[in-house]
């Protein structure tokens, strides 16, 4: 596999990769001849969109995580992301420190100050600069970076994660779209929806990009006043750090996105408690609770309100942006968290994504953003309002003026912001890349680089034709198209699970055929037991899966082809795995294979000479299409595994009778999670 991906000199999609590059060629090459005409046409598209889709941006909102709290709660949460014997790649630090710096670490750090400040000094309603203006700005700062801002990655990262890990298809927008329109998503259509996510994908980047650059270059000016605030240090800063990006890109996602995003949680998490510490404390735990619980009790009102009574273009330029700049950004965010998140329940998945990272959001607009209120509203710290107002990214910065340590806290943040920076846009690279490739996992390290260098002209190019208004213009305008693709998805992996449903009434249904997953016979009950108490070495094992073992698959294959069907048997002398396939047109594959598993040896095994017992001992158990069983067939006779094989069959020939609509997946067998079967491997403990 190595030596075929080093070979390769490129793995792009053409039909998918010739397009995205020549839209996002047009939109630069226009911007760079007028940009002064492109930014009015920016900001007349953004007020259309606003005005005549807005009710569409919120109703889509309200649907993904109704959807996704759905799915969580019900039966289909016990589902993993993957085969039902695979386990989480990561540990939850680890995958939660990826997911939330891919999220939207750089806005908390944009937004965590300036957007309470700017709420509480102009309001959507009531009077400016009161005690209901500070409450209501709490609550609107909560509602737009809680549960919906993570209901929008989650579904896409979701279905994603499903549909590649437990069916098979490419890690693609496109295979959200299967049970929809099946094989077409290798064709035109399929191509369509990748190209909208990779331009989604690369505006929601540019503006990401955009709000870093322009707080690290206010945060510069305020450590060193002789740096001005200007397109051209914003510019320089954008290519500095795009090189540092090139950099992780090229490392790889363990060494490069991983590490980065834990040293982003580790300096994230230090601020805040910093902050918590030195600030206001009782007060900022008091209006956390208080918060919290105001947000729950409306979130349903706010989720509607569309300030339909009103002319304010204030819903444009809060809400809709922030939900259009996320819906823009879920194709990278959602991308990124499948790939990481092979091996969990959707349960599993959904509480990772959606409450943990809510609370945290929470606590960091209460310690940063109350602790501004409390400045302005108790201290009398009222010039931090029209400084923010000036400039939002100054916000940060001013809050340190009153804390201790302003000068280093200020240089952590800086440093921080641009870690951010770098871990959203090598992660991005990434995601593009792999939309462009059609889901390709192993890249050339050339496609990779194109594409952070493309991110960093893009953020660039819109910067110079109307700062961040473009930027914010692009993404609500790019997030249109892919809201509706993201609707269909929805109810793609609505049918999907339904299917899977149908999966687990028929294994039900036929549980008592075969109880504790071990075929019925006539002493078999002694087999069972001396399985359990006996504990084989790996040549004992290896020798009975590919004597009796492949001999009992060659004889159900033999009567299958006798009746017309068509099956196969395969041996791997390698892994040490007999695998049976039955095929029949137009559906998914039967498939049946005894696997060579190893384990430590348990502790409570000891040896009755005294001699030194071996460190593993070795299983043959049972993998299904759908993943493990584990139970272990080792000492079976031929009939006995004839018999299993023959009720796994009738089980999954029930399946397809039950559910005549599925469709003809092609789930590949995972082997990366398999440790034991390799000769230099290690096993897992018993």
């Amino acid at each position: 596999m190595d030596v075929k991906t080093e070979k390769r000199s490129s793995t792009v999609l053409v039909p998918v990769f010739i397009p995205a590059v020549i839209v996002i060629a047009l939109i630069v090459i226009g911007t760079i001849s007028n940009p002064a005409r492109a930014g009015v046409f920016f900001s007349d598209i953004l007020s259309a969109v606003t005005t005549n889709f807005g009710w569409f941006y919120m109703l889509s909102v309200a649907i993904f995580l109704v959807f996704i709290i759905c799915v969580a709660v019900s039966k289909w949460g016990e589902i993993k992301l993957g085969p039902d014997h695979s386990e989480p790649e990561y540990s939850f630090p680890e995958w939660f420190a990826m997911l939330f710096s891919a999220g939207y670490g750089i806005a908390l750090l944009f937004f965590g100050v300036a957007e309470p400040v700017l709420h509480y000094a102009s309001p959507p309603t009531g009077a400016a600069l009161t005690v209901d203006a500070a409450r209501q700005a709490m609550q609107i700062a909560f509602f737009h970076w809680g549960f919906h801002i993570w209901a929008i990655y989650g579904l896409v990262g979701l279905a994603l994660a499903y549909f590649a890990f437990r069916h098979g298809l490419p890690l693609s927008m496109r295979s959200t779209l299967y049970p929809i329109i099946g094989d077409k998503i290798y064709g035109p259509m399929g191509h369509t929806v990748d190209v909208f996510a990779i331009l989604g994908t690369l505006f929601g980047i540019a503006t990401t990009l955009g709000l870093s650059v322009t707080q690290i270059n206010t945060g510069l000016n305020y450590l060193w006043p002789e740096i001005p605030i200007n397109n051209t240090v914003q510019i320089i800063a954008i290519t500095v750090i795009t090189l540092c990006a090139m950099a992780s890109v090229v490392a790889g996602m363990d060494k490069g996105v991983k590490n980065l995003s834990i040293l982003n949680m580790v300096l994230a998490i230090a601020l805040m408690v910093f902050v918590f510490a030195v600030g206001p404390t009782i007060f900022i735990l008091n209006t956390f609770m208080q918060n919290t619980g105001s947000y729950l009790s409306n979130i349903v009102e706010r989720t509607f309100n569309l300030q339909a009574y009103t002319s304010s273009d204030w819903i444009g330029n809060w809400t809709l942006f922030i939900f259009g700049w996320t819906i823009a950004w879920s194709p990278f965010v959602g991308l990124f968290i499948a790939k990481i998140s092979r091996g969990r329940t959707i349960r599993q998945f959904v509480v990772g994504v959606m409450v943990v990272p809510t609370i945290f959001t929470f606590l960091w607009f209460s310690v940063f953003g109350d602790t501004a209120l409390h400045m302005i509203m108790v201290d009398g710290y009222t010039h931090i309002i029209s400084e923010v107002k000036n400039n939002n990214a100054i916000a940060l910065f001013k809050l340190f003026e009153r804390l201790p340590m302003t000068s280093i806290v200020s240089f952590l943040t800086v440093i921080l912001i641009v870690t951010f920076f770098v871990t959203s846009s090598d992660s991005g690279s990434l995601v593009i890349d792999s939309l462009a490739s059609g889901g390709v996992k192993e890249t050339p390290i050339w496609q990779r680089v194109f594409w952070v260098s493309t991110e960093g002209v893009v953020a660039a190019v819109l910067l110079l034709a109307g700062g961040l208004g473009a930027l914010q213009t692009a993404t609500v305008v790019s997030a249109l198209p892919f809201a509706i693709i993201m609707l269909i998805a929805m109810f793609g992996m609505i049918k999907a699970l339904r299917i899977e449903g149908h999966h687990e009434n028929s294994q039900q249904q036929y549980m008592q055929m075969q109880q504790s997953n071990t075929p019925s016979g006539k002493g078999l009950w002694k087999k069972r037991l001396a399985n359990l108490v006996d504990f084989p070495s790996r040549d004992s094992v290896e020798k009975f899966i590919s004597v009796t073992a492949l001999n009992s698959m060659k004889r159900v294959e033999q009567e299958l082809e006798e009746q017309e069907w068509e099956a196969e048997v395969i041996f791997d002398e390698e892994l040490c795995r007999a695998h049976f396939e039955v095929y029949k047109e137009g559906q998914v594959e039967f498939i049946y294979e005894i696997r060579l598993r190893g384990y430590e040896m348990p502790e409570f095994v000891s040896s009755e000479d005294d001699e030194p017992l071996d460190e593993y001992y070795y299983r043959a158990e049972v993998f299904l299409r759908r993943g493990g069983q584990a139970y272990d067939v080792y000492n079976y006779d031929s009939q006995d595994i004839i018999n299993d094989i023959l009720n796994q069959f009738e089980r999954y020939l029930h399946f397809i009778h039950i559910s005549p609509g599925i469709l003809p997946w092609n789930m590949e067998e995972h082997d990366d999670d398999i440790p034991p079967e390799q000769p230099d491997a290690e096993p897992e403990k018993a």
